[in-house]
């Protein structure tokens, strides 16, 4: 779902994961029809950078079990 949110609206997408800077600067980005691609490049990227914090933090926390 966030991927499809990160498509038809990158700085929505930005916001909602706590870069609200990111997320100005980027609906400037996609005002522009050229800007819109970088932008969805930009919030996916951004997307997928969260993912893995989440996962590596996930483990560093099983690890710390043991």
């Amino acid at each position: 779902m966030r991927y499809v949110l990160a498509f038809f609206l990158p700085w929505l997408s930005l916001i909602l994961q706590g870069k609200v800077l990111s997320g100005i600067i980027c609906l400037l980005l996609q005002i522009t029809i050229i800007g819109w691609i970088p932008a969805f490049i930009w919030a996916v990227t951004s997307l997928n950078r969260m993912y893995a914090d989440r996962r590596t933090k996930s483990m560093i926390k099983e690890l710390k079990r043991y």
